[in-house]
């Protein structure tokens, strides 16, 4: 018997097959996710594998229920890795993929860009970035809701568990055609360790931001964010950053964008990263200049840029806590400093500690959990001592929204101050709340772009055509430069940032996996931009174009320590914002929308929502694009206006002007001498 090989179309529309695949062996040359740990007992494992095998007919439970217990043990989660398609894993154009509605086929080219291998962090796992922000939890997942969207018409939605493809259900052409949810744990079960058990039951996932949400666009989003902050950062110093040095740590799928971030902003950056195949691929990239193994070489080497005022970014092959540390024993200067290392999942290779080499790490961690807890704290500790060694002399260090303060805090870390000035633990501290550094929202971009309605604004052109990506940047410059002109002088930075931006996002080459492009654009900005875009498809100049944004935006995310983070009126551990805003999204015209728990900053600390909407040239598109993206933005400016934030109370005041129909609750001014009296 001939096997007849099926199309691409064909294998879509297939879903999971009726027969097995051939079962295909681990592949070494991937870059995988680590073992997790082994957490479930017996009784959970046989639910495990129950959970498992209800994907698949009967007669293939002999053949997988063995398999899958195999991978349970091995990798302490079960991937489904024989039905990894065979086709490769990479966003097409929008009309090769099979089905009766548009708005799925554009759906589909943005879960295959999330898995991408050029995009993916660990693609054979199924996950995105963060070391665990997963798409799916596993193949048979991804396969039936291929599936779903092949059949799915614009009389329906399909439903999305973390993960799993719940089904079609009847809507209207107004609903969303995908609604997502991730990780949404009832309150008490909302601790690490819960996502590991869940997870492995395979009831669960971790969707981080855009990887559970399918608005991935690469490294790029992280590039254009990082170089705001890095920008704005040097500004706060008052430090030109040509010869500055920025030191950081993490090259994976969102940190590896720091060092093409450095050199879009004019610094010399120095990132360490202990995991090889990050550095190989970031190296292959050009988003980092050179590597260095040798810690002497790479201070004589930084020495050398410093004083040559370069542009240069350097990756070091090592331990972040030894850059810290010899920079310290040989008086190099460090301006500004952060840290991008997935503490968010500190546990499972989200950080490594100092004294273990990469593969030792791992072993440790699958085999030794609490002894690697512990080494991690240990870690950290010694990294917190060179970082307020460096701040002493100057350095202006800033937590970059990964749980890094928070996660040195529970380890005992002296990140905090006394009224003295002295470093101090928590054990210590009167305020537990208040570390002694800032968050970068808290900073900058909460003050200088949040609050003003200024977030990452991101689009797809679903052509996959480079002239309609080189048609947008020109669409979206024209509207920038046009809205600058009457700009207040409370936003000219901004609007100029965004201008330098994507008139050198091109030469750049920030492209990987979709034809995508990201940019800070306010509510004005972000309407006016997706109106020019609707009009040039209309005309037939451009293709139908996917908008979205990271949900590390203005409404989108309630977290404490990041995105709230420069809220203080108490409401920073309230999710109300994020709630309301997917909310209001999905009946005012997005094609999907997502909810998860847990994002850059870990599980349990974080609500955070996101969007998708197709853009196809119709007055349907105009008017929903025209709704919803004005609600995505004032609802949080709103937020931030009652949580008396000047720059927000400026800019919903603004919006009001503009549109007659808004009228938002505005907070009275309270002087704090009288309620001092008082109390």
């Amino acid at each position: 018997m001939i096997e007849v090989k099926l199309d691409f179309k064909s294998q879509i529309k297939q879903g999971i097959p009726n027969e097995l695949p051939v079962f295909k062996p681990y592949d070494d040359s991937v870059n995988h996710a680590p073992k997790r740990k082994d957490i479930l007992n017996i009784e959970e494992k046989k639910l495990a594998l129950q959970n498992a095998l209800r994907y698949f007919e009967p007669q293939h439970h002999e053949v997988l229920s063995k398999e899958f217990l195999d991978e349970l043990n091995t990798y302490g989660r079960i991937y489904m890795y024989r039905f990894r398609p065979d086709y490769e894993m990479y966003a097409r154009p929008i009309d090769e993929y099979p089905g009766h509605s548009e708005q799925a086929k554009a759906i589909m080219l943005m879960i295959q860009n999330n898995l991408d291998p050029k995009v993916a962090q660990h693609p054979h796992e199924l996950i995105t970035y963060g070391g665990n922000g997963a798409v799916f939890q596993n193949w048979a997942q991804y396969l039936l809701t291929m599936q779903y969207l092949s059949e799915i018409t614009d009389e329906q939605t399909l439903v999305m568990y973390s993960g799993h493809p719940m089904g079609l259900f009847p809507s209207h052409p107004e609903a969303p055609r995908v609604v997502v949810t991730n990780g949404m744990m009832i309150p008490n079960y909302s601790k690490p360790d819960d996502w590991e058990k869940y997870n492995a039951l395979g009831v669960t996932q971790f969707g981080q931001m855009t990887a559970g949400s399918y608005m991935y666009i690469g490294p790029q989003g992280i590039v254009h964010g990082t170089t705001i902050t890095v920008l704005n950062a040097f500004r706060k110093i008052n430090k030109s950053p040509r010869g500055g040095l920025f030191v950081t740590a993490g090259l994976g799928g969102m940190s590896g964008a720091q060092p093409k971030a450095g050199n879009i902003a004019g610094c010399v950056t120095v990132c360490a990263e202990v995991n090889p195949k990050a550095i190989k691929v970031r190296h292959e990239q050009g988003w980092v200049d050179e590597v260095h193994e040798d810690l002497d070489e790479l201070c004589n080497r930084v020495r050398q840029a410093k004083t040559n005022k370069e542009v240069v970014s350097l990756a070091y092959k090592g331990n972040i806590v030894d850059v810290w540390k010899i920079f310290d024993q040989e008086n190099i200067k460090i301006d500004i400093g952060s840290d991008q290392t997935s503490l968010h999942n500190p546990w499972a290779g989200g950080y490594y500690p100092v004294g273990y080499s990469y593969e030792e790490s791992n072993k440790l961690m699958a085999k030794n959990p609490e002894k690697f807890k512990k080494a991690v704290q240990d870690s950290l500790r010694k990294q917190v001592d060179a970082i307020n060694a460096h701040t002493a002399k100057g350095t202006y260090f800033f937590d970059y929204g990964n749980a890094f303060l928070l996660e040195a805090s529970r380890a005992n870390a002296k990140i905090y101050k006394n009224e003295t000035g002295k470093m101090i633990d928590k054990s210590e501290c009167k305020n537990p709340d208040k570390f002694a550094y800032p968050s970068y929202v808290q900073d900058i971009m909460g003050p200088m772009c949040f609050d003003y309605g200024f977030g990452p604004f991101r689009w797809v052109c679903a052509s996959g055509k480079d002239e309609d990506l080189d048609k947008t940047d020109q669409l979206a410059c024209e509207v920038l430069q046009q809205q600058s002109e009457n700009a207040p002088i409370e936003i000219k930075q901004q609007m100029q940032d965004n201008i330098t931006w994507i008139q050198g996002a091109k030469a750049n080459k920030l492209v990987v996996g979709s034809k995508a492009r990201i940019l800070y654009a306010d509510a004005e900005g972000r309407m006016k931009i997706a109106k020019a875009f609707n009009d040039a498809i209309k005309t037939g100049e451009i293709g139908p174009v996917i908008l979205g944004r990271d949900h590390h935006d203005v409404s989108g995310t309630d977290s404490p320590y990041r995105e709230t983070s420069n809220i203080y009126d108490g409401s920073q551990f309230t999710a109300d914002m994020s709630i309301q805003n997917v909310i209001g999204d999905s009946f005012r015209g997005a094609t999907w929308v997502s909810i998860h728990n847990g994002g850059g900053v870990g599980w349990g600390e974080v609500i955070n929502g996101g969007f998708g909407m197709v853009l196809d040239g119709s007055k349907l598109a105009e008017r929903r694009l025209k709704s919803m993206l004005h609600w995505d933005v004032n609802n949080g400016i709103s937020r931030r206006a009652w949580a008396r934030n000047d720059g927000a109370i400026f800019a919903i005041k603004r919006a009001m002007e503009d549109e007659p129909l808004l009228k938002v609750t505005l907070a009275q001014q309270v002087k704090e001498d009288e309620i001092n009296k008082l109390l």
